[in-house]
């Protein structure tokens, strides 16, 4: 009757006959629940951890994927210019070949009028010639 009387009071006695505020299932229950809590704090800390480790993994990769792009901008770029300048040395060697032509029927020519006014002085030294 003492145990009711305390227990509409809000006052109960535990396993060791201790006097306390909360009913001991209640107790039990909080107890339970703080150590479920622990738990659940343990596993989100260690999944934060993971997912920190994956962020920086996925960082590193995404580093080195930024390193790889621009390598390959840059091996694609120097191809380009490579390119340019192959077509500048060619269109350089194409002029310098159209020069070559031009100064070699400029050559052809005077060979051939040097040809004509050698057989003009030849025939006038015979004509010379057979005329003393």
């Amino acid at each position: 009757m003492a145990q009711a009387a305390l227990g509409a009071a809000g006052l109960h006695f535990d396993e060791l006959n201790k006097l306390r505020v909360l009913d001991p299932d209640v107790a039990q229950q909080t107890a339970q629940l703080r150590e479920e809590c622990k738990a659940f704090v343990d596993k989100i800390v260690e999944f934060q951890k993971t997912v920190g480790s994956l962020i920086e993994l996925v960082d590193q990769l995404a580093k080195a994927a930024e390193s790889e792009k621009m390598k390959a901008i840059g091996a694609r770029n120097l191809l380009k210019s490579i390119a340019k300048q192959r077509e500048a040395q060619e269109q350089q060697l194409q002029a310098l070949i159209a020069e070559k032509k031009m100064q070699l029927e400029r050559y052809r020519i005077e060979y051939e009028t040097l040809c004509k006014i050698e057989a003009d002085q030849n025939e006038f030294i015979d004509q010379f010639i057979f005329q003393k």
